[in-house]
């Protein structure tokens, strides 16, 4: 039986769960929701979803992991052996799913780093993206891809599944080598390159003519959409995705940390530097799309976008014209390939973690066959319809995979679990006596514990039934049903079955005994 992993320093854990929370969501999909969602004013619903369930169930999966020294599956099974399948399914279909087509645009981004050196995209980068690179079925009246030829597929995209398999080698790199001297290693050197790279690019889109038109309008409040029960749904779910909760990652992660580690100043410091980082490169992607707006005499709307659109088609637009733009379409897109790869490497020390608690198996053997299958699944996502593939996936896994695992999770720790062990826990390690002791216990520990057991699970499950309604209204943006019920469903329900499958094996005590 191989020794549980630890982390040599509280320093490496902070950014190896910052780096698990701050990805490619925090770049190109926060500006554009908080722009979408009041500007300025949205800030109101998001940091009250911080504080009300990013913060709460952060601190309530450091301390499940750190509590009882366990994975996700681990440590729910402490809780009940019936709920350990809980634990199973949100690595499975993280590693299985999510990671697959993630690291796919990440090796995208590999592509476009050296594209825009070249300004390969030449004069219209959305057909380049589309029907050059991706070869993606495209639908030209609409000037988007055809989302009704999802199975008609034509081969792989050989300059992506070679980028994805490079991505994967550089995952298993880092993952083989261990928890202290892989992961840690390894996020202290990309944690610093990634924040200053960020700063550089923020500072240098400052300087850009029409930077303060891009940046007024992501701050200027609307105070009126305050009102409108989606800008708080967009403000909850923002909060939950960007930090990874319902991943299993950050239960496995606490579950390294010294017997002394403050789980509440941590839970702070990864909730609050997650949401700077994404509020400051808000600030960077808006000057950009400003600098746009200026030199095309246009306004704001006709440039911005969200998410891939943002990544692969505007910002190529700007790199063409800003000064310089080669350099920082570099830059640009190796901030996101190091944002990227320090949320895989999470996502498979997860599972990893999953599986070395329960079976009396090799660390370095996980982590290769874990890197050569979640590879050989990554390739499904390279082909000419995979970009169609990813969006279905990532829909359904997203909004009722990890919200269900969030809304399951508060409902059993906080309702089923003896809470008054992880409150204990808590405060054994704040240095606390005293008046402060029962302050915090009483008042700190209660409002975390009400919003465990009340705000998350009501606040995830207006946002699940709300998802639900449109997906009943009409299948998911347009997709044939069997594409939304074979990719959509069924990936959904092939990993709960996994997850109920491995639940029912024995453990390696058990096993032993």
């Amino acid at each position: 039986m191989e020794q549980r992993s630890k982390w040599g320093t509280n320093l490496g854990f902070l950014l190896a769960a910052i780096g698990s929370a701050v990805g490619l969501g925090n770049i190109w999909r926060f500006p554009y929701v908080a722009y979408e969602n009041g500007g300025g004013a949205f800030l109101i619903p998001y940091f009250v979803a911080l504080l009300t369930a990013g913060i709460p169930i952060l601190m309530l999966e450091f301390a499940l992991g750190h509590h009882r020294e366990a994975s996700a599956p681990k440590a729910f099974r402490h809780i009940d052996p019936k709920w350990e399948w809980l634990g199973w399914w949100a690595v499975l279909f993280v590693l299985f799913g999510i990671s697959m087509y993630y690291i796919v645009i990440i090796g995208w981004c590999g592509n476009y780093m050296l594209f825009s050196l070249t300004n390969a995209w030449g004069d219209d980068p959305n057909a380049f993206f589309f029907t050059k690179f991706l070869q993606v079925p495209f639908d030209q009246a609409e000037q988007a891809p055809a989302g009704d030829q999802v199975w008609s597929l034509a081969g792989f995209r050989w300059p992506i599944a070679i980028a994805v398999s490079l991505i994967w080698l550089v995952n298993w790199a880092i993952a083989y080598g261990g928890v202290e001297k892989g992961i840690e290693r390894a996020v202290k050197v990309m944690m610093p390159i990634l924040f200053l790279i960020t700063v550089t690019i923020i500072a240098w889109a400052l300087t850009l003519e029409g930077a303060g038109k891009g940046i007024r309008h992501y701050v200027t409040p609307d105070f009126d959409k305050i009102t409108d029960l989606k800008v708080w749904i967009a403000a909850y779910g923002q909060i939950f995705f960007s930090l990874s909760l319902g991943f299993g990652i950050m239960i496995a992660y606490s579950s390294y940390l010294s017997r002394n580690a403050n789980i509440f100043k941590n839970s702070l410091i990864v909730g609050f530097s997650n949401s700077f980082y994404e509020v400051c490169a808000g600030f960077g992607v808006f000057s950009i799309l400003g600098y746009m707006a200026t030199r095309q005499n246009c306004d704001i709307n006709e440039v911005v976008s969200d998410g891939i659109g943002l990544a692969f088609v505007a910002y190529p637009k700007a790199i063409s014209i800003l000064p310089g733009g080669r350099a920082f379409g570099f830059l640009f897109f190796l901030l996101l390939i190091i944002a990227g790869i320090s949320s895989t490497i999470s996502i498979i020390e997860a599972f990893t973690a999953a599986v070395l608690d329960k079976f009396s198996l090799s660390r370095k053997k996980v982590i290769t066959t874990i890197c050569v299958l979640g590879f050989l699944g990554s390739l499904l996502f390279t082909t000419n319809v995979g970009l169609l593939w990813l969006d279905i996936v990532d829909h359904f896994l997203n909004q009722y995979g990890l919200i269900t695992v969030g809304i399951v999770e508060a409902l059993v720790v906080g309702w089923l679990y003896r809470t008054d062990l992880l409150k204990a826990h808590i405060v054994a390690n704040l240095g606390l006596s005293g008046t402060r002791h029962k302050l915090f216990n009483y008042v700190v520990l209660q409002l975390w514990m009400y919003c465990i057991r009340f705000v998350t699970p009501v606040a995830l499950g207006i946002a699940i039934v709300h998802s639900l309604i449109r997906e009943f209204a009409t299948p998911y943006a347009g997709y044939p049903i069997s594409g939304v019920i074979v990719l959509g469903v069924g990936w959904l329900l092939v990993t709960h079955i996994f997850a109920f499958g491995l639940s029912g094996l024995p453990w390696r005590e058990q096993a032993e005994g």
